[in-house]
Formats: structure tokens, sequence, C-alpha cells
């Protein structure tokens, strides 16, 4: 019964951590300046413009440049946004609806 309810607890506080990293929002005071590159020509007709994006990286955000795709049918492309709440701002990535 012992090992039964160590092994219990065990699983659902790994599963609390995995689900809590998961949820972790990374939040800055200041919005970073976006680059300024150059859009490259389309690589083929049609070809989707998914612009580019932050990522968290090293204890910061970086950008990461837009690229081309085919374009989703019955989808549209939400473009990701900077989002301000009281403990600073916070990237939410784009994504197809």
């Amino acid at each position: 019964m012992k090992t039964i309810s160590k092994l219990g607890i065990m699983c659902a506080l790994a599963g609390s951590v995995f689900l809590s990293s998961c949820a972790t929002d990374n939040y800055v005071t200041e919005q970073p300046v976006e680059p300024v590159y150059v859009r490259p020509v389309a690589p083929y007709a049609n070809a989707y413009w998914v612009p580019g994006e932050w990522v968290w990286r090293g204890n910061r955000y970086i950008y990461r440049n837009g690229y081309y795709a085919r374009p989703r049918a019955q989808r549209v492309y939400v473009q990701g946004a900077w989002v301000h709440s009281n403990r600073g701002y916070v990237w939410r990535r784009g994504h197809w609806r």
C-alpha cells in the first residue's frame, strides 16, 4: 500500500511540474523593438507570408524572421501580438484558425 501511495504522489508531482512548465508566460517590462528586414520575394504563386514572431530563449525574447508558407484551406492566419497586463508584456504566438 505504501508503494502505491508513493508512486501516486510521485506521478502527481511530476505531472504538475510538467503542466506548470507548459503554461509559463514570460513577461517583460517593455516590448522589444521589431528589427527591420526586407521580405524576400515569394518563392511560388499564392505563397502566404507568415509574419515574424518573438520567441523566448535564454531569459529574453529574440525575434524570428517571417517566412512563406502554403495557405491552409478554409483557415486564416491570426498574427501574433504583444498583450499588456499588470505583470508586463507577454507575446501571444500567431496561429492558423
